[in-house]
């Protein structure tokens, strides 16, 4: 049996319509950090000035596990310790494609963890114009839409990982 996807009727991860069909798929990790307070860290975006999970691609040959700690660290300064699996996303109806400047689109299917700072200094990379802890009721208007729906599925605490 063939697969048909119709792209025209996805949205990107800012709710925007899919300019083309996207042209590849990439495998993501993401950070969902709280703090004592019970606030969550977001990164204000440098590429499109959303704000975001910490995470990022999977390399070749890299855990997801391993991932999400380097790239919390590359983005936010913090070393992270992980303490659960929130959940693996992928269906398209839960905005999993992400548009780049350059015109590119992809699919991401992104794995996403709870994690606790256990070390480090909280600083912004070249990724981020800033870095803050958010009550979870009042996060800035422009997150990104797939990160709300992780966010919420890590405030459900469910014993069981999500699979979207």
């Amino acid at each position: 049996m063939d697969f048909n996807f119709d792209w025209t009727k996805y949205r990107d991860n800012t709710g925007m319509p899919l300019a083309g069909m996207p042209s590849r798929l990439g495998v993501g990790a993401n950070a969902i950090i709280f703090d004592d307070d019970g606030c969550i860290l977001l990164e204000k975006r440098s590429d499109n000035g959303w704000w975001g999970l910490p995470g990022g691609h999977v390399e070749i040959g890299e855990s997801a596990q391993d991932a999400v700690v380097r790239e919390v660290l590359e983005e936010t300064g913090l070393v992270v310790e992980i303490m659960r699996l929130v959940g693996v996303y992928s269906h398209p109806d839960n905005l999993c494609f992400v548009q780049y400047p350059n015109g590119n689109t992809a699919h991401i299917l992104s794995i996403v963890f709870e994690c606790t700072a256990t070390g480090g200094t909280l600083q912004i990379s070249d990724e981020s114009t800033e870095l803050r802890y958010n009550q979870v009721n009042s996060l800035p208007d422009q997150v990104v839409l797939s990160h709300k729906i992780r966010i919420e599925d890590a405030l459900l605490r469910s014993p069981i990982p999500f699979v979207k």
